[in-house]
């Protein structure tokens, strides 16, 4: 059996001579060869393997050398399972709302609830607006619960309050990742000791909002410990509008509370997630579901 030398599933086109000097070239279209796409903020990045092998395929490869393409994000790109307009939308009073957990690479919806504690769960919303005005989508409200419906006696755990200010910014490493699309939101969360080993549940309340109109009662802020301040998701130049996260957020004037209320938020619930210390040796037990749920306001 002659070597073989491989990039993913395409085997090399010519290989080096006797002395394994000289290049092994791959003549093949670039989707040939199966790598592993995934992004983060501001790269796509494309992962393989090289690998060597001499001998029969039973036997262990020579070798096994990484590959990593990295590119910068084009502007506006949106993953084609994230575009929030490709469902229908039903016009102003029945917009029609979205939220997942995403999986870590952030290129599709996660295939476990089961979440390590410490690591992050990267939630994903968006709001449907074909036919419609741009729309900035905001988390105004979101909290933990174990249960999936809100009663008196719920046990929560604040996640964002305040019109958007968002708390687990200041107590660990929580953050809103740049937008790819107005009409979108991730909430990059720090996984939390609330419900550990339980089920866990996100309930949020999203808005659609003018875009262009942001103040105290309409944002997306996260504390930015590098510089000690809360930031504006949407302009850090206007950051000062993220002061009163500290204190108390005002309200709007009656007549934007009535745009707010006329079919422009949502609540959502998603879950069950189940936080886990992977110290224990109980966790790996604990079965796998998945589900969302969502509720119009």
């Amino acid at each position: 059996m002659e070597d073989q030398c491989r990039v993913g599933a395409t085997r090399s086109s010519s290989l080096p001579g006797e002395l394994g000097e000289g290049e092994a070239h791959f003549n093949y279209k670039f989707a040939d060869c199966k790598f592993k796409r995934g992004m983060n903020a501001k790269h796509l990045l494309y992962q393989n393997e090289l690998t060597y092998r001499p001998h029969a395929k039973s036997k262990p490869a020579a070798f096994v050398y990484p590959i990593e393409c990295v590119y910068k994000r084009p502007e506006g790109w949106i993953p084609p399972f994230l575009n929030p307009g490709s469902g229908v939308s039903e016009g102003r009073g029945g917009l029609v709302f979205h939220m997942a957990l995403l999986n870590e690479q952030l290129t599709g919806i996660a295939k476990t609830n089961v979440i390590p504690l410490g690591s992050f769960m990267p939630i994903w919303a968006a709001v449907e607006q074909r036919s419609h005005q741009p729309l900035l989508l905001l988390m105004e409200e979101c909290v933990a619960a174990t249960t999936p419906q809100l009663r008196p006696d719920s046990q929560v755990y604040p996640i964002i309050s305040n019109k958007g200010c968002l708390l687990e910014s200041m107590r660990g490493n929580s953050v809103f990742l740049p937008r790819y699309h107005s009409s979108a939101v991730t909430l990059y969360l720090q996984s939390f000791k609330f419900g550990l080993g339980g089920e866990v549940y996100i309930h949020c309340k999203l808005v659609a909002w003018d875009p262009e109109v942001l103040d105290e009662s309409k944002k997306a802020c996260h504390y930015v410990k590098e510089n000690g301040r809360w930031e504006l998701l949407d302009d850090p130049f206007r950051s000062s509008i993220c002061s009163c996260c500290d204190s108390t957020c005002s309200s709007r004037s009656k007549r934007w509370a009535d745009w707010g209320s006329n079919g422009f938020s949502h609540k959502s619930v998603l879950g069950p997630l189940i936080i886990v210390d992977p110290s224990d040796s109980q966790a790996h037990n604990i079965p796998q579901v998945s589900g969302s749920q969502e509720s119009p306001v």
